[in-house]
């Protein structure tokens, strides 16, 4: 069988755009017949996902692999770090915990995972035409180049050309792209075989003179200057910009507590997406305001950020709204903060062995050293959004014992969540992914509040993530060459 060809995304820092670009990429390639697969040895993000055979991985892959048409799969990300401190992270291989580790640690660690990148990249190479790998933070980071697995290092275990961006929204991306070639060492320079300039508002002719200037510094050519492209994807880069305060003209306000160590916040994308639903994410009891709906998303740390909660207030906010009758929705983390108490007896989250909770649900949650990590189909029970049908997925650690009523009911019988008034806790993340609790949602509240609801678009959020890929793969065919792709390609399997 033959070995896959593939292609490298890498950037000049973090939040360049790399992950949106391998998307496009997958989607282009896609398009035009290949099989092809996401891949990037090391993400670290606490936005994660759960596959089909329960195994935990990065969401920035699971976006490409849906631009690819294929099912997400944790080969595509081996090592997924999510960090629980300033100084700490927990280590994820292969869609399983491997420990606990703080950076030092880690750093003397990771060499001894090269040989299960490897066995993951071969694996998906094997079954694929093209892989489409993905970089992490900037090649030039010269202190990290001896024991790199995730970018250069990477490059060179599997013989991958190298397309390099650099990000113009925030400025001197010149120095940005001549400043990382003329770091690399004369091997890596050679893997360079084009440049981009990403996120760019404008009009392309003005860049012209710099780019000339820039291929005749760097001796690489500028493959394209790609434009600001408004899609509407899980991408990890754009983490800051989903979570940024923003103003909304839609007639129902939800507000979503931005926890220091919040997770899976693209859990509410499809909110966001409903024309009558506006979503912001606040850190602060004075922005908080008199919203429709709060919701507690899922956090890495639910002690640490209740306790960030209490100290600057939010939490007695969110109380007195819930006092007022406000609806509060808690996923995961948030569901396990609105019960009465959380003990961690083993040390599961740190040295803090209880913690009082905010008391707005009956239930009580202690946690264990096991993660849970399951797919499932639920359906809820009671209350104004009973009978929504469910599609997600379980990440956490503990169990929770509840006295009041479920919120929903799983496909095996199980009960999940609790639900009191209208407080509703949950541990599945991607709720509102089927479509049906959104609009379920969007009724009752635009009723609480005696308007009607806006019409959902008619196509379900999967089929709108679909035309997003479409649209993002269009606006790169648009700005790069991709005939000189092709050329690297095709260069890149004459010299094996």
């Amino acid at each position: 069988m033959s070995r896959a060809k593939c292609i490298m995304v890498q950037g000049t820092m973090s939040g360049a755009g790399k992950s949106l670009l391998c998307a496009g990429l997958c989607r282009v390639f896609q398009q035009d017949g290949w099989r092809v697969a996401p891949f990037k040895s090391q993400n670290m993000a606490l936005n994660s996902y759960v596959t089909r055979q329960g195994l935990e991985m990065g969401r920035a892959q699971v976006m490409q692999a849906e631009a690819a048409g294929i099912q997400p799969d944790v080969r595509m990300n081996p090592i997924l770090i999510k960090p629980s401190s300033d100084t700490g992270s927990q280590i994820i291989v292969n869609g399983e915990i491997r420990g606990q580790m703080t950076a030092a640690e880690y750093f003397r660690y990771k060499k001894q995972l090269i040989p299960e990148v490897l066995a993951a990249y071969e694996s998906l190479a094997a079954e694929n035409d093209l892989i489409v790998i993905e970089g992490a933070g900037s090649p030039a980071e010269i202190n990290l180049r001896a024991d790199d697995i995730v970018n250069m290092g990477l490059a060179e275990l599997v013989d991958a050309p190298v397309l390099l961006a650099g990000d113009i929204d925030r400025g001197g991306v010149f120095a940005q792209l001549y400043g990382t070639v003329a770091l690399l060492q004369l091997e890596e320079r050679a893997r360079v075989k084009g440049l981009i300039i990403n996120k760019f508002r404008g009009d392309p002719d003005i860049l012209r003179p710099g780019l000339a200037q820039l291929e005749d510094l760097t001796g690489i050519p500028v493959l394209g200057t790609v434009p600001y492209l408004h899609v509407d994807v899980d991408d990890e880069d754009s983490l800051a910009s989903c979570l940024e305060q923003r103003e909304s003209h839609k007639p129902i306000d939800i507000a979503v507590i931005r926890l220091p160590r919040i997770s899976n916040f693209t859990d509410f994308s499809p909110l966001e997406s409903h024309p009558s639903l506006g979503v912001r994410y606040v850190d602060k009891p004075d922005r908080l305001g008199v919203p429709d709906l709060v919701i507690l998303p899922g956090t890495k740390s639910t002690m640490a950020d209740l306790l960030w909660m209490r100290e600057s207030g939010l939490e007695a906010a969110v109380q007195k709204l819930s006092f007022r009758g406000t609806p509060i929705l808690g996923v995961c983390g948030g569901y396990q903060m609105l019960g009465e108490e959380i003990t961690d007896l083993h040390g599961a989250e740190g040295s803090l062995t209880a913690l009082r909770g905010m008391g707005l649900l009956p239930c009580r949650t202690a946690f264990e050293p096991e993660k849970t990590r399951t797919r499932v189909l639920a359906r809820v029970i009671g209350g104004p959004l009973d009978e929504a049908a469910l599609d997600g997925y379980e990440i956490h650690m503990g169990t929770t014992e509840v006295r009041g009523e479920p919120f929903c009911c799983l496909e095996d019988g199980r009960e999940d969540g609790c639900r009191s008034g209208n407080v509703f806790g949950t541990y599945l993340h991607g709720l509102f992914d089927s479509g049906e609790l959104t609009e379920k949602l969007a009724d009752w509240l635009c009723g609480r509040k005696g308007i009607q609801a806006g019409h959902a678009a008619p196509e379900s959020w999967q089929q709108q993530k679909e035309r997003q890929y479409d649209i993002l793969a269009d606006g790169l065919r648009k700005a790069l060459d991709m005939e000189a792709i092709h050329r690297i390609l095709e260069e890149e399997e004459r010299g094996r």
